[in-house]
């Protein structure tokens, strides 16, 4: 009996063990695809530091890889990113996987890719998106891979470029990959009505293609409209709605650039508005109608050029919409707050990061602060609020490099990656991990 009893509590023990470890996995949360699990730029995750303890901080990991504006996504205990090797008889792009808690490989794939004309060509733009086991990388020249996620085995492959003849933009294929349903959504800029395409997730057949607009850089949102879902597209002509399930167009806002298609910036939403923000083009706001699957335009509203800016002129970083105000980087640096009713700026902060042309910072919520990724590779624990920015703590996380942009020595522009209690940030040399919890 003492020896059932003893063999009892052991087994008993290892259960316990199991079941805490599922806890904690439930609990933790991952960061599968650009803007993190539902695309919005929020990181539930609790337990987290309240202040930073030192003026840099403390790195978990440290992995080698090259050049690329990418920024890292993370699942199933894995983290992907991707990069270029500029060889000039061998030019080619790779996408990696790491171990989530050691930085260690996993697997790499690597592919010819030159990169013509395309600009800034410091490697891959767009963030590898995660799902049911699948890791879909699309390259700046439009190769788009479908990927076993954990042991890199590829599933199918296009090289959108010829398939769909992209009028390449000036800065390459920059758009994530979304998954809706069974389909694959993808804003390439392609000839004959393939300015967004979708295809099938599992095979990358063909399913729709819409709009002759150009190209541009920004990332679809997805919204519920009308009984539908809805992919908000901004092009490089227009704002588009288009039913996710066959591609026709549910309501158009025209928007033509006045001097090239530059925008990067994801739309934003609160309740029933979206909004947007171009560096030369200044800022849209347009209201959906929820139940027709229509939309108006509330305000538009823009400065005379790149300097003399209104409301927010914004070039690469996605803006906050929260609770009536909007917070964003403007085209020099400057962190505003507007008034989402008209547009009009309720103050400017130049501490965040320093002046310059286009001058970055990444957002990402988490409870009622937000930690901001600026381009120095400085993070900070800040406050953002209708009364000003309040910043909390701020820490080095990891070192700019040269080849993003060389002119002022060197930028991070690649948005970081937060998951299970960690950031995971990159430049042109590495891939790094620190821990953001609590101790």
């Amino acid at each position: 009996m003492r020896f059932s009893a003893i063999c009892f509590v052991s087994l008993l023990s290892i259960l316990l063990a199991f079941v805490a470890s599922d806890l904690h996995r439930a609990s933790a949360e991952d960061w599968p695809q650009w803007r993190g699990t539902n695309r919005d730029g929020v990181w539930h995750e609790t337990g987290l530091v309240e202040k930073f303890a030192a003026a840099e901080l403390p790195i978990k990991w440290r992995a080698k890889i090259g050049a690329g504006y990418s920024g890292p996504t993370i699942a199933a205990g894995k983290v992907y990113v991707t990069d270029r090797v500029p060889d000039r008889s061998n030019p080619q792009e790779r996408v990696h996987c790491f171990d989530e808690k050691t930085g260690e490989p996993v697997w790499s794939i690597a592919y010819p890719c030159e990169y013509g004309k395309v600009g800034y060509a410091a490697g891959p733009r767009a963030a590898v998106t995660i799902h049911a086991g699948k890791a879909y990388a699309l390259g700046a020249t439009g190769w788009l891979h479908c990927l076993d996620a954990a042991t890199g085995k590829i599933l199918w492959k296009r090289d959108l470029e010829t398939d769909y003849q992209i009028e390449m933009p000036i800065w390459g294929i920059t758009a994530a990959p979304l998954v809706e349903g069974d389909l694959l959504l993808l804003h390439i800029g392609g000839k004959d009505g393939a300015c967004i395409v979708a295809v099938n997730k599992d095979t990358g057949a063909d399913v729709w293609r819409a709009l002759n607009d150009r190209g541009q850089y920004s990332t679809p949102l997805v919204v519920n409209q009308g009984g539908k879902r809805v992919a908000i597209c901004w092009t490089g002509d227009s704002v588009t709605g288009l039913d996710v399930k066959d591609g026709k167009t549910q309501w158009s806002q025209p928007w033509k650039p006045r001097n090239m298609p530059i925008g990067v910036a994801t739309p934003v939403i609160e309740g029933d508005r979206v909004f947007f923000t171009s560096f030369y083009d200044g800022s849209l706001l347009l209201k959906l109608d929820r139940p027709t699957a229509t939309a108006e335009k509330l305000w538009h509203v823009i400065g005379r050029d790149e300097k003399n800016t209104d409301a927010l002129h914004s070039i690469i970083s996605t803006p906050v919409f929260e609770n009536g105000y909007i917070y964003g980087v403007d085209s020099y640096g400057e962190l505003r707050c507007l008034d989402a009713k008209t547009g009009d700026r309720v103050w400017e902060d130049t501490t965040a990061v320093p002046k310059a042309r286009w001058s970055t910072i990444h957002f990402v919520k988490n409870g009622d602060r937000y930690f901001l990724f600026n381009e120095r590779g400085e993070l900070i624990i800040a406050k953002l609020s209708p009364q000003g920015y309040h910043e909390i703590s701020r820490a080095k996380l990891i070192e700019p490099t040269l080849e993003q942009l060389r002119q002022r020595g060197g930028v991070c522009w690649s948005h970081p990656g937060y998951a299970n209690k960690c950031v995971f940030a990159r430049n042109d040399n590495e891939l790094v991990c620190a821990s953001l919890a609590k101790e």
